[in-house]
């Protein structure tokens, strides 16, 4: 309590609980590879990856206002910049993972200064353009295989040890950018960056007119999203020891099941792509062998919940229940007078 009898504070009850609950999770999911088999340790280093790839366009599009479907893109370029890193100069792969992330951030500067120029549906369109352009560049790369690809090299396979060595080193790779994907976008709410894209979202030119620099925000989030999901891509293409332009610029596999994921968990909230990711490879697991019948459920399920629920299935939750995991609004407590949002 301060002096004038009251104080600021973020966190509630029920996000001082899920925190340790959380806590609990991640340390039975660090040690994954004692407990877990080797098909599941696969299937979580994709959850991971997805759910990485989810909070990175949640943070565009949720928070920004920046609809892209373009983000494979810069998975794309950072599968292949690890790929052409690691066989061509040498580096260890992780870091050329590393690597990757840096290059995708000074990629998406001059990509950002081309797609900024577009409002709204052309802004979209402009992103999955930009994207086949990319993959049309690299089909055309005759040392990184054309338009049939290439596989990582044996000897740096070796570098990383066993398969039994290689797989977890990739499954807690996957688990560390899962974490990082979500601490970054909720230490970035949480500060005054957030704030002003709070603003952004709820009107851009009444934050302007309180002195945000909105293109300048939406640059420095475009291009730190950028870098996550170029490091996403580095590590999925790792574990699948070959890359192709088709698969590394694939738009379904990529921006299109991403965007479902976070619309049916819930867009602009952190707990939407937890959420999401959990029901997509849930639904995944019981209807894939549906083959193309998979696609129009999927399909039914986004646009009902579009309608009926706009802010998704952790929305409901959220408002019925007033659940907040992630707390980044600021609540005033006064003295024997409890909170005052």
């Amino acid at each position: 309590m301060s002096a004038s009898g009251h104080t600021v504070v973020m966190a509630t009850p029920a996000s001082r609980i899920f925190g340790l609950a959380a806590l609990a999770i991640l340390i039975a999911l660090v040690a994954g590879p004692w407990w877990l088999g080797r098909a599941d340790m696969r299937l979580m280093v994709e959850l991971f990856t997805y759910l990485a790839l989810a909070q990175m366009w949640n943070l565009l599009a949720g928070y920004a206002g920046l609809v892209s479907v373009g983000q494979q893109a810069f998975l794309g370029l950072g599968g292949y910049v690890m790929f052409a890193t690691a066989a061509f100069a040498g580096v260890h792969p992780m870091l050329a993972v590393l690597v990757s992330g840096v290059v995708t951030a000074i990629a998406a500067v001059p990509t950002a200064a081309i797609v900024f120029r577009l409002k709204g549906a052309y802004f979209a369109i402009g992103t999955w353009v930009v994207a086949e352009v990319y993959m049309l560049s690299f089909a055309q790369v005759s040392a990184l295989g054309g338009g049939s690809g290439m596989s990582l090299p044996a000897k740096i396979l070796r570098e990383l040890g066993g398969r039994s060595e290689r797989e977890s080193i990739i499954y807690w790779t996957a688990l560390g950018l899962a974490v990082l994907a979500i601490a970054m976008v909720y230490l970035l709410l949480r500060s005054k960056h957030g704030l002003a894209l709070t603003a952004i979202r709820d009107s851009e030119p009444a934050a302007e007119s309180l002195g945000v620099n909105n293109d300048r925000t939406k640059y420095l989030v475009y291009i730190a999203a950028a870098a996550v999901t170029g490091l996403v891509g580095a590590l999925i293409f790792m574990s699948k020891l070959r890359i192709s332009p088709e698969a590394a610029f694939n738009v379904v596999d990529w921006t299109a099941y991403v965007i479902f994921i976070v619309v049916i968990g819930g867009v602009g909230r952190i707990e939407g792509p937890i959420v999401g990711t959990i029901v997509f490879f849930a639904l995944r697991s019981f209807l894939a062998d549906l083959g193309s019948i998979y696609l129009i459920i999927l399909g039914a399920l986004a646009i009902v919940v579009m309608l009926r629920a706009p802010g998704g299935l952790w929305g409901l939750i959220a408002d019925r229940f007033g659940l907040e995991l992630f707390p980044v609004r600021r609540r005033l407590v006064l003295k024997d007078a409890g909170d005052r949002s």
